[in-house]
């Protein structure tokens, strides 16, 4: 049975430009220094992406990595040029809190200014690699705020073994730093009876699970709590041909499972749900669904 598309709630699609080979699970078996000596899929992916949002009539923020931008400056502009929203993903998808905060602003800057100069555009949302923003690297926000960041997504308030904080505040809030001010949009979760909070944001999990574990999810979050639900996924996720990179039973299971079923997957959520880019108001919302 077809399920009609939710407008009542205005949701929220954000995908992760990065290529194959740059996931935190795969930098165990590739390092930093083979990846130019690796073969490109981000314009065909990228591609495939844009088209997606396109034949849905969708608009999402896509953080961009910096390494990204530099090398393959076509790609901001075929996102900017779709008039989707663009952020920063970090310049070498290095975890935050494996870094001082000296290293982080310099890694900032540096991805801002090649997202610039691919684009023409100044991102002014974040999200961290692997949402390492955590208890242990929270004075990162106060270095996004002094970089010139309104918004960040980099928090997922649940238990991982590499990332999450616990018992964080669930839904879009403003955090005060000693800088001032910055919007923090969390990836989305729902609250369950017993009291456990479980992940529902995509990416892994909306390959991993049935769909209707994340559908049933976002239904939940806009009907019973009425609130947004921020998604996200990345463009290495809809190429079932890409490189198996990862090693390591665990991080192959991560990275490769249900990568065949994402694009159907997707099509299916933008078509059963409203999405916008971070920061769209409900007032946006007709532009938005297209």
């Amino acid at each position: 049975m077809r399920v009609s598309r939710n407008l009542s709630m205005l949701n929220y699609l954000t995908i992760d430009v990065e290529e194959y080979f740059h996931p935190t699970e795969v930098q165990a078996s590739v390092t930093e220094r083979q990846w130019d000596t690796l073969p490109s899929r981000i314009e065909r992916q990228t591609d495939s992406t844009l088209r997606l949002l396109g034949d849905g009539g969708v608009k999402a923020t896509f953080f961009i990595l910096g390494w990204v931008a530099n090398r393959h400056p076509q790609v901001v502009q075929s996102i900017v040029e779709a008039g989707h929203d663009v952020g920063c993903h970090s310049y070498s998808h290095r975890l935050v809190y494996d870094l001082t905060p000296a290293q982080f602003r310099e890694d900032t800057l540096r991805a801002v200014h090649s997202i610039e100069d691919a684009g023409g555009v100044t991102p002014r949302c974040y999200r961290a690699p692997s949402y390492s923003i955590t208890e242990k690297s929270m004075w990162a926000l106060e270095t996004l705020v002094e970089c010139g960041f309104t918004r960040d997504s980099s928090i997922y308030p649940i238990a991982h073994d590499r990332y999450g904080i616990q018992g964080f505040e669930r839904h879009a809030h403003t955090v005060q730093t000693p800088s001032g001010p910055i919007e923090e949009i969390p990836i989305a979760t729902v609250k369950l009876r017993n009291g456990h909070i479980a992940p529902i944001g995509g990416g892994g999990y909306l390959r991993l699970l049935p769909y209707r574990y994340t559908s049933a999810g976002i239904r939940r979050l806009n009907e019973a709590e009425g609130k947004s639900a921020c998604i996200y996924f990345h463009p290495w996720e809809l190429d079932p041909e890409q490189p198996r990179v990862a090693s390591g039973t665990i991080a192959q299971l991560r990275t490769y499972t249900g990568v065949k079923g994402m694009r159907r997957k997707l099509q299916r959520l933008i078509s059963e749900f409203a999405f916008a880019p971070l920061g769209a108001s409900e007032s946006k919302l007709a532009t938005a669904v297209g």
